[in-house]
């Protein structure tokens, strides 16, 4: 645990619930993407209610060796100036990209607009395969011509990047990204089946859309892109961050607490909302336009157990499933939990149970359908029997989520954990330490 600064260690003070009220911005998962996008425009893009996590230092600094002028005029809004891109420094991407796995949407934009682009080795939390054959495969069908070095891939399109038809295997949110950016400027028609239909993705088309694109969405996960030759800069507001809502949501009911979290949306939490429900917590929706979001508490009494199965969406969210199954560690029976999208995320269930929690995980298929990853040894089911008493423990997080559903097991448990590693945290979660002070948590950094 010596390798950790002060920064980066969280002392955590548990058995305290969570009372009052926070904000969360936009979507972690719509804006790194629509600051990629901003690349595309040939006038400067302004979004606004961008949240201050790492994610967006890596994305903004990616930007601004590519020649982006990137500022930042008021609290959580953005403008980037993409009047003089320009190819940037390998190793200097190399560097600031780190472990993120953003590089690879650059691939399609800086096509368009420089005829090459270079990927380094790609990094991201450690939950199971999130291959880029699905990205690389698809920008090889536009066109272009891969080639790979020690550092990374170099990418080229020598005869310019054309529509095409494909169809992913499995409907990857990442790859319908990369898809979608390089669609929209590249010559012809592009057909793609079997996309994914996150909001986040339908809030990136939305970006696309105000910048000149032309895309039909279509019944049955088929999405159409019409290319242009040019595209403009955009003006958009994200949608806020609903696995954030969510993740507090979770903290609410496993610390029996009580946590108004403004500017979350019901829309985009139905599936959320629904199993919150079945399991005992209860909600408020307050649609007061520019003051609304969801009120979540625990009511009182047990919960229940429940049986919860990952999918895409409109199905129950995969990183919505980790702070989940921390507040159903206090429910009375077993619960079951069959992760269909990440093969290894259940390996932070080790810690729970380190914790006092009762979680045994399985290679089968313990949800309704069989998936992909059944028969295939990976532990993606677990059951989950409860309630349990938590006590504290030292804590490393292994991945953002999973970091995450830690610090509410050590929220909710008795006595003083020390949570090593906060810093993952920081990539996908604004203030967090402040939000929890605010919340009554008695958390110090150090």
């Amino acid at each position: 645990m010596t390798n950790y600064d002060a920064g980066d260690v969280l002392t955590v003070y548990g058995g305290t619930p969570l009372n009052g009220e926070l904000r969360v911005r936009g979507a972690k998962n719509l804006v790194s993407k629509a600051m990629v996008a901003a690349l595309l425009g040939e006038t400067p893009s302004r979004l606004y209610d961008v949240p201050a996590i790492s994610d967006v230092a890596v994305v903004t600094g990616l930007l601004e060796l590519h020649g982006v002028k990137v500022t930042n005029p008021s609290d959580g809004e953005f403008v980037f100036d993409t009047s003089d891109v320009e190819s940037a420094n390998v190793d200097e991407i190399n560097v600031h990209a780190g472990s993120s796995r953003i590089p690879i949407l650059f691939c399609g934009p800086l096509l368009h607009r420089l005829g090459h682009a270079f990927i380094p080795d790609l990094g991201g939390c450690n939950i199971g395969g999130r291959p880029i054959d699905f990205h690389i495969q698809a920008l090889r069908e536009f066109g272009a011509v891969v080639d790979k070095s020690e550092k990374g891939m170099d990418i080229t399109a020598p005869d310019g990047l054309k529509g095409a038809k494909l169809e992913l295997p499995y409907p990857s949110v990442g790859a319908t990204e990369q898809i979608l950016l390089t669609a929209v400027r590249a010559e012809g028609v592009t057909e793609l089946r079997n996309a994914a239909v996150e909001p986040e993705i339908i809030d990136l088309i939305c970006v696309l859309q105000k910048m000149g694109a032309i895309i039909k969405v279509h019944t049955d996960r088929v999405i159409e892109i019409q290319g242009v030759p040019r595209l403009v800069g955009y003006s958009h507001r994200p949608i806020p961050d609903r696995i954030e809502a969510a993740s507090w949501a979770a903290a609410a009911l496993a610390t029996r607490g009580d946590v108004f979290v403004k500017g979350a949306r019901q829309v985009d939490m139905m599936t959320f909302l629904n199993l919150y429900t079945t399991v005992g917590g209860a909600f408020e929706i307050d649609d007061t336009p520019g003051e609304g979001g969801i009120r979540f508490w625990h009511p009182g009494g047990e919960l229940k157990a429940v049986a919860m199965e990952t999918d895409v969406h409109p199905g129950f969210m995969t990183d919505w499933q980790q702070p989940m199954v921390v507040a159903l560690t206090q429910a009375r029976g077993l619960s079951i939990v069959h992760e269909t999208v990440y093969e290894r995320r259940l390996g932070y269930t080790a810690a729970l149970n380190q914790m006092g929690a009762t979680i045994q995980t399985y290679r089968e298929c313990l949800g309704g359908t069989p998936c992909r990853f059944g028969r295939r040894n990976f532990m993606h089911s677990a059951v989950i029997a409860g309630p349990s008493k938590l006590h504290a423990a030292d804590l490393v997080i292994p991945d953002l989520r999973a970091g995450f559903s830690h610090l509410i097991a050590a929220l909710a448990a008795e006595g003083t954990s020390r949570v090593y590693g906060v810093k993952l945290i920081q990539r996908g979660y604004e203030d967090f330490e402040g939000k929890l002070n605010a919340l009554g948590a008695h958390v110090e950094l150090g």
